[in-house]
């Protein structure tokens, strides 16, 4: 006698699996719109089988192949975002398992701390730093003083840099001297050159989320 085929996973289990959070975290992305399956926007209750159906949150494919590894890292200050460093300082590839070999999905630089995503999974990195996307990338930000509404306002209007100005941004004050900062665009040292052109160079800089990881 012959078994009854397996019923496709709940999506909230499936999400959990591929660490994007807690079951509780993930039932809040798909009832936020923010989850795909075979390009439908999913609702809570759906199932999916990882193997068969494409699966999307907020546009970046759920890596599913087997073989792909990826590492949720809590950067600490110093450590450089490369696989090698000629000068010998600490690399973020240094902090994971040598194997399977895998790179780092963007930069922080190295006074930065907080999220980095390191991984083998090319698509899902093409995905998480091409502009193209605009894929949100948000931090707390310790500046020197603390910044009045007016300042809060340049910040989210766009700041002129170098380099141009910058594209509006999402910032709230959470304490005094401490300020969210969301971003989309991926210039270097965006966040504390915007910070300094408006009086208030940046003393600790941690990124808390990329889109929705």
């Amino acid at each position: 006698m012959t078994s009854p085929p397996e019923r496709p996973e709940r999506l909230q289990k499936i999400l959990a699996r591929a660490g994007l959070g807690s079951r509780r975290a993930c039932e809040e992305l798909i009832a936020a719109g923010r989850v795909r399956v075979n390009g439908e926007i999913a609702t809570l209750g759906d199932r999916a089988d990882p193997e068969v159906d494409r699966i999307e949150v907020e546009g970046a494919v759920l890596g599913v192949r087997p073989g792909l590894v990826h590492y949720l890292l809590n950067k600490p200050a110093g450590a450089v975002t490369t696989a090698s460093d000629p000068q010998g300082r600490p690399t973020v590839v240094g902090l994971v398992p040598t194997e399977p070999r895998v790179f780092p999905v963007g930069r922080l630089d190295a006074d930065t701390e907080g999220l980095l995503l390191v991984s083998n999974d090319g698509d899902l990195a093409h995905r998480l730093t091409h502009p193209s996307f605009g894929i949100d990338k948000e931090y707390l930000v310790e500046v020197e003083g603390t910044p009045s509404r007016g300042t809060l306002r340049r910040l989210r209007q766009g700041v002129e840099l170098d380099d141009g100005p910058t594209a509006p941004a999402k910032v709230s004050a959470v304490s005094d001297g401490v300020l969210r900062i969301t971003i989309h665009e991926g210039r270097t040292r965006q966040v504390r050159r915007m910070c300094a052109a408006v009086g208030h160079p940046v003393r600790r800089l941690v990124r808390v989320r990329i889109g929705p990881i």
